[in-house]
C-alpha cells in the first residue's frame, strides 16, 4: 500500500505526542515516528519493566521524554500545551489482566482516568487536529464464538482490564459527541478515534505475565517455559501490524478528519489465530538448544479463551491489511532477542528495529 509505505512525506517535522512511550508498544512507535522525521514527545511513568524496550534501544535518545503520570491532569495539560501538538497518541494503560485482579482501582484510575484527563487536555490545545486512543481487543463482551468482533458489537469486559478498556472506549465516545462533534468540527477541528488490537509481538517486550516475554525470559536463563492455558486462542500478529494502523489512521484523521472518526479494529490473517502451545512449539524448535516447555496446572485468573476481531472496516475504509505472516513475524521476534542475548549494544539493538520497519514496508510497496 503506497500511502503507508511512503508515510514520510506526512510525517517528517510532524509534532506528535505520545502517552505510555516508555512502554512496549509505545517504544517501537517513537522509533517508527523518528525513523520517518517527526518531532516525538512523549509523556509516561519510567519504563514499567527491566530491562526495557526503551533503554534497551536508547529511546529517549531520539525524543522528548517526559516522565509523569496521565492521572496527574494539570502536568499533562501543561505538558500538551508545551508541547503544541499537531496529533496525539493516547497509549498510557495499566495492560495486563492478571494486574487488574491484583490492582482494580489502580487499573480504572489508569485506564478510565487517564483517558478523561487526555481528552480534557486536548481540548486546551488549539493546534491538535488528530486523536487516537488505543485501546484493545478485550474490550469486546467476550462470547466465546468463533467469527470476529465487529466494531459495532457490545462493549463488555470480565476482567477489570478489559472492563476499563471498555469504559475508555466510552468515555472517548462520549467526548466525540459532547465536545468533538462532527456537526461542530469547523468550530473545534479536532477528529478523534480509538484503535483496537491484541495480543501483539516483537522483540523487546519484557511485560510480566505475557506469553512471549515469559518464554524468553525462560529461554534466555536455560529454563522450561512455563504455560497457563495452553490450548487458549489468540489472534497474535507482530508489533509493527496495529502500528502501521494507527499511523494510517492519525494521518487520515489529520487530513480528513470527519470521514476517519470512530473506532478501528486492526488483526492478522485469519489463519494466524493459534493455540498458546502452538506458539511456544514454534518457539522452542526455531530457539533450538533442547528448548522445552511444560504446562502448569493450578487456580489461574479468568483468561478469554478465543478472541477474535473483524476487520473488515479496516481493509475496505482505510485500505489497511496485515502484512507478515504469522511464522515471519516469530522469526523476527527471535531476531530481535538472539541478538540481545548475544549482548548485542544499544546501537545494535535499535538499528534491528528499523531494519525490520524497513523489512516490513519493503513487502507492503509489494502488495
Amino acid at each position: 500500500m503506497e500511502e503507508l509505505v511512503n508515510l514520510g512525506s506526512f510525517y517528517k517535522g510532524r509534532r506528535v505526542f505520545i502517552t505510555g512511550h516508555t512502554g512496549f508498544k509505545g517504544s517501537w512507535l517513537c522509533l517508527w515516528l523518528h525513523k520517518l522525521g517527526a518531532e516525538v514527545v512523549g509523556y509516561a511513568l519510567d519504563p514499567p519493566t527491566d530491562p526495557s524496550l526503551f533503554e534497551l534501544c536508547g529511546v529517549d535518545k531520539l525524543v522528548h521524554s517526559i516522565i509523569s503520570d496521565v492521572r496527574d491532569l494539570k502536568a499533562l495539560k501543561l505538558a500538551i500545551s508545551e508541547a503544541r501538538p499537531e496529533i496525539v497518541i493516547h497509549m498510557a494503560a495499566q495492560p495486563l489482566v492478571r494486574d487488574s485482579y491484583a490492582n482494580p482501582v489502580e487499573t480504572y484510575e489508569i485506564n478510565v482516568m487517564g483517558t478523561v484527563n487526555l481528552l480534557e487536555a486536548v481540548r486546551t490545545c488549539p493546534e491538535i487536529r488528530a486523536v487516537v486512543n488505543i485501546t484493545t481487543d478485550k474490550c469486546y463482551e467476550n462470547r466465546e464464538w468463533n467469527w470476529g468482533y465487529r466494531e459495532n458489537e457490545p462493549l463488555g469486559g470480565y476482567d477489570p482490564y478489559s472492563s476499563s478498556k471498555a469504559c475508555s472506549e466510552l468515555v472517548t465516545s462520549a467526548y466525540r459527541d459532547s465536545f468533538f462533534n462532527l456537526e461542530k468540527f469547523a468550530v473545534h477541528g479536532v477528529a478523534l478515534a480509538s484503535a483496537r488490537a491484541g495480543n501483539v509481538i516483537g522483540g523487546g517486550d519484557w511485560g510480566k505475565d505475557r506469553l512471549l516475554p515469559d518464554c524468553f525470559r525462560s529461554l534466555l536463563s536455560g529454563r522450561k517455559i512455563l504455560i497457563r492455558n495452553p490450548e487458549a486462542i489468540r489472534p497474535w500478529q507482530h508489533v509493527l501490524e496495529p502500528l502501521s494502523g494507527y499511523l494510517l489512521l492519525a494521518k487520515r484523521l489529520y487530513e480528513k478528519g470527519p470521514l476517519y472518526v470512530g473506532a478501528w479494529n486492526y488483526g492478522p490473517f485469519d489463519d494466524d489465530a493459534k493455540q498458546v502451545e502452538w506458539l511456544v512449539q514454534r518457539i522452542c524448535d526455531k530457539w533450538g538448544d533442547s528448548a522445552g516447555y511444560e504446562v502448569t496446572h493450578g487456580n489461574h485468573s479468568h483468561e478469554a479463551h478465543y478472541l477474535k476481531l473483524d476487520c473488515s472496516k479496516a481493509k475496505a475504509v482505510l485500505d489497511w491489511h496485515p502484512c507478515w505472516r504469522l511464522e515471519t513475524a516469530i522469526d523476527k521476534v527471535m531476531e530481535w532477542y538472539k541478538a540481545y542475548g548475544a549482548g548485542e549494544n544499544i546501537e545494535g539493538l535499535r538499528n534491528i528495529c528499523f531494519q525490520q520497519i524497513e523489512e516490513y514496508l519493503a513487502l507492503r510497496s509489494k502488495r
